[in-house]
This record gives C-alpha cells, sequence and structure tokens, in this order.
C-alpha cells in the first residue's frame, strides 16, 4: 500500500514539474500567452480621428483600429481594444495590461530605449498650427517662449519644448485645437493628417498650418522590450508585411487619410 502511495505520489510530482517549464515558458512568450487566451488587447486614444476615434453611433473606428483588427485576425485570435488618455497608455502596456499600444506612434531613440517597435507601417510630417491672425509664428524656430498646447508624454510636446516652449498638456485634438483657437496656447504641433482631417472637418476653425518638419516620423508598434515579445513582434512584422502585400494598408490610408502615408 505504502509502495502505491508514494508510486503515485511521485508520479504527481513528477508532472507537476514537467509542466512547470511549459507554464514559464509561455509566460516569457507573448505570442504564446495571446494564442493560448485567444485575445490580442490594444491600447489607443479612440479620441485622435482619422486614427482612433468614434463615429456618430459611437462606434470605434479608424486606420488604426483597422490595422490592430487586421492584425488580430492574422494571429487568429480577437482584438480587445482598450480606450485612455494618451499618457497612460505606455504604463498600462508596463504593467501588462495591454499586449500593444497602436495608436500613431512614432519611433523616437527615447521610446526606442524603453521599447521595441515593430516594422514602420505609416509615415508622416508634423505640422505646426496656429490661429490664422497669428503672424508672430511662421516657423518651428519661434516657438521660443510661446505656449504650446500637446498630448502630455508625445513627440508633438517634446519637439515644442526642444524649441524653447512652454507645452500645457491636454487630452484630445480637438482640446488641442480649441485652445489656440480660444487663445489660451499659441500653437500646436500634430500629425499632418490629423490636422488637415480636423480642418476639412472643421472648415470654419480659424486655424492655419505655418510649417511642416523636413522629414517624416516613422509610425510602428511599441511593445515591451525584450525577448518576452520578440516572438509576437516577429509576428505582427509579418502582419503589417501582408497587408502592404495585398494592399490593404494602401486601401485604409486612402480611406481614412485621402492619401497613402504608408510608405517612406
Amino acid at each position: 500500500m505504502k509502495k502505491t502511495i508514494t508510486f503515485a505520489l511521485a508520479l504527481i510530482l513528477a508532472l507537476g514539474l514537467a509542466a512547470v517549464p511549459a507554464a514559464a515558458a509561455e509566460e516569457d512568450d507573448l505570442l504564446a500567452a495571446v494564442q493560448e487566451a485567444g485575445v490580442l488587447t490594444i491600447a489607443m486614444e479612440g479620441t485622435w480621428a482619422p486614427w482612433t476615434y468614434h463615429d456618430e453611433d459611437d462606434e470605434l473606428v479608424g486606420f488604426d483600429v483597422e490595422v490592430g483588427q487586421y492584425i488580430a485576425d492574422y494571429l487568429g485570435v480577437e482584438a480587445k481594444f482598450m480606450e485612455g488618455e494618451w499618457d497612460g497608455l505606455f504604463a498600462g502596456m508596463d504593467s501588462k495590461r495591454y499586449d500593444l499600444v497602436i495608436n500613431g506612434v512614432d519611433v523616437t531613440d527615447e521610446r526606442s530605449e524603453k521599447y521595441d517597435f515593430s516594422d514602420p507601417y505609416a509615415y508622416i510630417r508634423t505640422a505646426l498650427v496656429v490661429r490664422e491672425d497669428n503672424e508672430d509664428i511662421e516657423s518651428f524656430e519661434d516657438l521660443e517662449g510661446k505656449t504650446t498646447s500637446n498630448s502630455i508624454g508625445s513627440t508633438y510636446m517634446d519637439l515644442a519644448e526642444q524649441y524653447g516652449a512652454t507645452c500645457e498638456g491636454v487630452d484630445s485634438l480637438g482640446e488641442t485645437m480649441q485652445m489656440v483657437q480660444s487663445g489660451r496656447a499659441d500653437a500646436t504641433l500634430n500629425a499632418e493628417v490629423s490636422v488637415l482631417d480636423y480642418l476639412n472637418q472643421q472648415p470654419d476653425a480659424p486655424l492655419k498650418i505655418v510649417a511642416y518638419t523636413e522629414e517624416a516620423n516613422l509610425v510602428a508598434i511599441p511593445m515591451r522590450k525584450g525577448e518576452e515579445t520578440a516572438s509576437l513582434r516577429e509576428a505582427v512584422n509579418e502582419a503589417i508585411a501582408a497587408m502592404r502585400e495585398d494592399g490593404t494598408l494602401s486601401e485604409l490610408s486612402e480611406k481614412y487619410f485621402g492619401s497613402d502615408i504608408t510608405g517612406e
């Protein structure tokens, strides 16, 4: 009897120990964890048209929403979109509440130190916007000593500060534009395509674009740095390549931006 119990206990322990490496391996492999759960959790603002926003029926739509859905479909899992303010998106990914942030994220040296990025899927310039009656700001160099409005922690806030501006943090593109229109901010910096979309939707807005950056920013998908995300990053790159090859990426760009911003 004792031999039977001892043998059974040994078998249970052996099976348990054998399962540990597999479980650990899954924890160290985000792609495996995502496919096991059947869900890819994607963070975005939901307030930055035409990247991520709500339509007249309050449905979450946009270029990045469809990019995220394509990637999830490619992986064979459900896309779960989570909305939040810009400065909280990365914190949520750091704490593993989100798998990816897909929100027109520019690749910067500072971000690349902390996160691994997918291959670029869009290329955009930064536009400098002021009130239409503003004659003091005609270039980025004129931002010295001025006040701008931008999302906290965004590339645009960083760029404005590099030119000597004081930045007021906001939560959405609409709020940014309203601050400039009301005179609470002298200018704002934002993605060229987002500004053009806003001006197209708000043709009477007393705003004008006075300058663009010369070089386009690379837009890619950040994820936590390290071996944990290596296989997911490879799979995301494969999905982006597939979108390019079958024409989906260009079609989505034309649909939401009115032009193809997916090529260098």
